[in-house]
């Protein structure tokens, strides 16, 4: 079931009374700075970056957090050095090959968004198999963008519906928000509540622009390698105390 717009409102105020988001995403930035300040390879920061991601992904689980959105690879990564680019999909590769059995067992559901099209056929079968095996798992929700970019989201979501219209399946007259969510690559998955990037770089790089209209945003300057649990926990903390009030009035001063 796609959230929509008035029961995000709901589910995120529910959220902030119990001083918590529902729906984490962040944008691990900063692998190669970790490895150039250490006279490393890039590739080493990557690897030392799938670490952090699975100490985040444990600790984010003990949180209670529901939903948490790891943006590993966009669109715009393939124009890197094809070098590079090999390391990052073996990364990938030995990640779900490591990493599923583990997760499964922990009840976590992976999600992946991106375009598949165009991915070596054995990395589409694995994110087939990642998804297929955790589809009953309900203890939280791990989103790995992958080969995604948000305004491509949005281009494909417009192409679907002008199909649907031009089909007569849809009148145009009748698409609303709900509609254009429905058709995106997180349909039946939460806002995030909170977009947390790290390295220092603040701006959100393609990432999730139609879901993050309402998300808290935290920049923080530790590099990704170095991003530890208690970083993640002080930007709960920052995030509680925060007054989320989507265009209407403040609940804390009443005006």
């Amino acid at each position: 079931m796609t959230v929509g717009t008035s029961a995000l409102i709901e589910q995120t105020a529910d959220a902030n009374r119990g001083g918590r988001p529902t729906h984490v995403a962040i944008i691990m930035d900063g692998n190669g700075r970790w490895a150039r300040s250490r006279g490393l390879p890039r590739t080493e920061g990557h690897r030392r970056g799938v670490q952090t991601v699975r100490d985040i992904i444990r600790h984010a689980g003990q949180r209670g957090i529901g939903y948490l959105t790891l943006f590993s690879f966009s669109s715009e990564n393939w124009s890197r050095p094809a070098e590079e680019v090999h390391d990052l999909l073996m990364l990938l590769r030995m990640f779900i090959r490591k990493d599923l059995a583990d997760l499964h067992r922990a009840g976590i559901r992976v999600r992946v968004i991106g375009e598949r099209r165009s991915l070596p056929a054995d990395i589409a079968a694995l994110i087939a198999e990642a998804e297929t095996m955790t589809a009953g798992n309900d203890r939280m929700t791990l989103v790995v963008a992958f080969n995604y970019g948000s305004r491509g989201e949005i281009a494909e979501a417009v192409r679907s519906l002008a199909a649907e219209v031009a089909a007569g399946r849809l009148d145009a007259g009748s698409i609303d928000e709900k509609t254009v969510a429905r058709h995106l690559m997180t349909a039946g998955i939460p806002d995030p509540d909170l977009i947390i990037r790290t390295s220092g770089e603040q701006r959100l790089s393609n990432f999730l622009l139609w879901q993050a209209a309402y998300s808290e945003f935290a920049f923080v300057p530790t590099l990704w390698p170095d991003f530890k649990p208690e970083d993640f926990d002080r930007v709960l903390d920052d995030f509680r105390a925060r007054d989320r009030r989507f265009g209407g009035l403040s609940a804390k001063a009443g005006a």
